[in-house]
């Protein structure tokens, strides 16, 4: 069995949900404190011994990839001032990981971004996370799904627990036997199930490790989906995989908080969470928040 060593994140949609902000600047690049969203994701991503990372990204992205490039006169900039802490974090961005970009010149969905990455990927098994939401978990997100892909050797999808019927109109669920705690032998795999059909209460909201087969599976989705006129997607591919007789399995991650940055409230309260952590600021925002009157 091959290890992970790849991880592709899909950052080609507009973000319009957030306009007018997105107009000009990538969704995954609206900041959490003094970090944009893309970057804590990345960082869980390299933290779990990742190598390479596949940005799918748009004409309208180039945000993205400035950020993850060097930048060398604010770099000469701040060593001539002196700002040496802030030169070291500066540089460290670029240092993070071998970063490759690949364009999706339609959008067609997240299922044709992860084919369109294709060839990059190889015959290898994926790691794919979205850009603009994250889980925080102890161990992350990332690990937790790769210790579950070295024990199964499969397609794991990754969840949290939700019982709030909203969230069963955002995301996928699945359903099967439970076969270790946290851990389903899916059976089912239902995108936005509404709240009455929704096969059990793990959502299916980020994070997934693909065996290679995954891209057959897209490929023979193709004229089911973007051959109708409609986008493909990676349930699309999923749901063929176990059509096929192949073995896929969802795990909850544990000890997490999930932040829906593609979410305006869910975004403002992660702007919030992570204002009250920060070392510089968490004394004098925490009494500016006791102050405020409504």
């Amino acid at each position: 069995m091959k290890k992970v060593r790849k991880a592709v994140i899909p950052a080609a949609g507009f973000g319009t949900r957030f306009l007018p902000a997105t107009k000009a600047q990538p969704k995954e690049m609206l900041p959490i404190v003094d970090k944009p969203v893309i970057q804590y994701v990345v960082e869980e991503i390299v933290d779990a011994g990742i190598e390479q990372i596949i940005l799918v990204t748009g004409w309208h992205k180039r945000a993205i990839e400035d950020h993850f490039d060097r930048h060398f006169e604010l770099e000469a900039r701040l060593e001539k001032d002196g700002k040496l802490d802030l030169l070291e974090k500066v540089r460290k961005i670029s240092e993070l990981c071998d970063f490759v970009y690949v364009r999706q010149k339609e959008a067609l969905g997240n299922g044709h971004a992860l084919l369109v990455a294709r060839e990059v990927v190889g015959d290898e098994p994926v790691l794919m996370l979205w850009g603009d939401d994250f889980i925080a978990a102890e161990p992350s997100r990332t690990k937790q799904m790769i210790a579950a892909y070295e024990k199964y050797g499969t397609t794991i999808l990754s969840g949290i627990r939700t019982s709030k019927p909203e969230d069963t109109k955002k995301y996928g669920y699945v359903g099967g036997a439970e076969i270790a705690d946290g851990v389903i032998d899916v059976a089912k795999f239902v995108e936005k199930p509404g709240p009455d059909n929704a096969p059990s209460d793990l959502a299916i909201v980020s994070g997934f490790i693909f065996t290679p087969d995954i891209f057959d599976a897209l490929e023979a989705s193709v004229p089911e989906t973007i051959g109708k006129g409609q986008e493909l997607y990676y349930v699309d591919g999923v749901n063929k995989l176990m059509q096929a007789g192949k073995k896929v399995h969802a795990i909850e991650i544990k000890n997490s908080r999930y932040y829906d940055c593609g979410n305006k409230l869910e975004y403002l309260k992660a702007v919030v969470e992570f204002g009250l952590k920060h070392d510089d600021l968490r004394e004098d925002f925490g009494q500016y928040l006791k102050n405020l009157k409504f």
